[in-house]
């Protein structure tokens, strides 16, 4: 019976927690239709040079890399069958709509998910927070609100980069460095990459975005006291955000796949 009290605590406390993660989703959302404010606004470009152009080389570097690993493991295959100028295709198509999104998503998750919350517990935790609520001011439209739209905006446009650099990655192990047709590679790849690829690996990194910084945030706000509190706070941060990331990469992968024949023209 002790045993069941428990593993019923705890499952209380997770719903509890999931239902207080949504009302803080709710709230940044309300603020962020309403209008951060002019601190919110000031503070929004900041937080996209942070979470964007400071993490644009490590994602290229990556998206580089797993192009090109991408090309190395397939193109044996391709050639045992006699169709090394399809490569092409696989590799931008697994670039563009699964990898690309999911890596810079991943990046994000460990670089400026870490980052956001050991900010934000740390103004928790010298009660900076408490300070702008006693000037009556909303911490989470004043905090929240810009990181929240920052990430917003700046994942699908490092998906981009990470997009171009997996590509290229790919094309120069394939055609430079294995032979394989230029103008074959190339006409493969544009018949298989279409609009509506392009467009779910954006809306992909659009929610992982907004995962992202939503757990970041929410984490920062509600970590526990003292260093270790902070510390505490940015392990469980990138490890929901990783988890959060699979799942919703799954959801919207389905989704996606199940409007393809009736939305084709849409996307």
């Amino acid at each position: 019976m002790k045993f069941v009290e428990q593993l019923g605590a705890k499952a209380l406390a997770a719903v509890e927690t999931l239902g207080d993660y949504l009302c803080f989703v709710g709230t940044i959302l309300y603020w962020t239709f309403r209008g951060p404010g002019r601190f919110a606004r000031r503070q929004l470009l900041l937080q996209m040079f942070d979470i964007g152009t400071l993490s644009i080389p490590v994602v290229m570097i990556t998206g580089a890399f797993i192009g090109a690993v991408l090309a190395i493991e397939a193109l044996p295959q391709f050639q045992s069958i006699g169709l090394a100028g399809r490569i092409g295709s696989v590799i931008n198509i697994s670039v563009v709509k699964q990898i690309g999104p999911v890596l810079t998503a991943v990046m994000l998750a460990g670089r400026v998910g870490g980052a956001l919350t050991a900010e934000l517990g740390t103004m928790r935790v010298t009660e900076q927070i408490d300070a702008l609520r006693a000037m009556a001011t909303d911490p989470t439209r004043a905090l929240a609100v810009p990181r929240f739209v920052a990430c917003l905006i700046m994942t699908p446009v490092l998906t981009v980069f990470s997009d171009v650099l997996g590509m290229a990655g790919g094309w120069v192990m394939a055609v430079k460095v294995n032979a394989v047709d230029n103008a074959e590679y190339w006409l493969h790849t544009r018949e298989a990459l279409d609009l509506y690829t392009i467009n779910t690996g954006f809306i992909k990194a659009f929610f992982f975005g907004a995962a992202i910084a939503s757990i970041a945030c929410y984490k920062g706000f509600k970590c526990g006291p003292g260093a270790q509190g902070v510390g505490r706070a940015c392990t469980e941060s990138f490890v929901l955000s990783f988890i959060t990331i699979l799942v919703m990469n799954f959801f919207v992968a389905v989704l996606m796949n199940a409007l393809a024949p009736s939305g084709g023209g849409m996307f």
